[in-house]
């Protein structure tokens, strides 16, 4: 049965964590609104988005639908993926610590947004440069550190974050780092001799072969100012 990811066509945003794992797994799937065609398109998000006549709503992209499920929050979405693909750990407990790592994750990202949109996510970067400038000094300065310190130390000296094998945690953790590659080069080319473990295993991830060959064929959507992950020069000036 077919997996149907709705998010977004201008942007990787949170929706590629789920294509990584999607694609690690040579999973069967539509990335429905990236395609044409009846029920696909931009517009299909809408009846779960503002429609009413569906059985469960979603508030914001991404969701997953598989079969009679629609699942919301990429979190919740890679709970569901991560066993069914081979993606998650075997015992209950490191599953549930996966998922526990994967909402760190969101959380983080969600600061990384904050980083150009401080004020409001309704205003325009320009609008709220100057608190965007100084959120991210504070950023940059305790709270990346806080959370890449968090996950080096619980990657220590093992090749997984969770488990014993790769993890859709793996996955998303080579898409943290990389969106931290485009949103503060500077910053990560300064501070990554200090997360040596988490940068090896970002180009671990990065060789493995499925996702190379997804990295460099047209369904990897650039890096561009209109997702989570964003570069304003300015931001990282002192």
């Amino acid at each position: 049965m077919r997996y149907e990811l709705y998010y977004g066509n201008t942007n990787q945003g949170r929706g590629e964590f789920v294509r990584l794992t999607l694609e690690e797994a040579q999973a069967d799937y539509v990335d429905v609104a990236r395609e044409s065609g009846p029920g696909l398109g931009p517009e299909a998000m809408a009846p779960y988005l503002k429609g009413t006549n569906v059985a469960h709503p979603q508030f914001a992209p991404p969701f997953l639908k598989h079969g009679d499920l629609v699942i919301g929050q990429t979190a919740n979405i890679l709970l569901y993926l991560g066993p069914r693909l081979g993606l998650a750990p075997e015992s209950e407990g490191e599953r549930l610590y996966a998922h526990q790592l994967q909402l760190t994750i969101a959380d983080l990202v969600m600061e990384i947004q904050h980083t150009h949109h401080p004020v409001a996510h309704g205003l325009y970067y320009e609008d709220q440069k100057a608190e965007a400038i100084t959120y991210t000094r504070h950023f940059l300065a305790e709270r990346l550190p806080k959370f890449l310190g968090f996950f080096e130390r619980v990657l220590g000296e093992r090749e997984h974050l969770a488990g014993n094998r790769l993890s859709y945690v793996d996955l998303s953790m080579f898409q943290l780092i990389d969106g931290l590659r485009f949103s503060f080069p500077k910053t990560m080319a300064r501070i990554e001799r200090d997360y040596r473990g988490l940068v090896a295993l970002h180009d671990r991830i990065a060789a493995r072969p499925n996702v190379a060959a997804y990295l460099k064929s047209p369904r990897r959507l650039p890096w561009n100012e209109r997702g989570v992950f964003r570069h304003y020069p300015e931001l990282e000036e002192r």
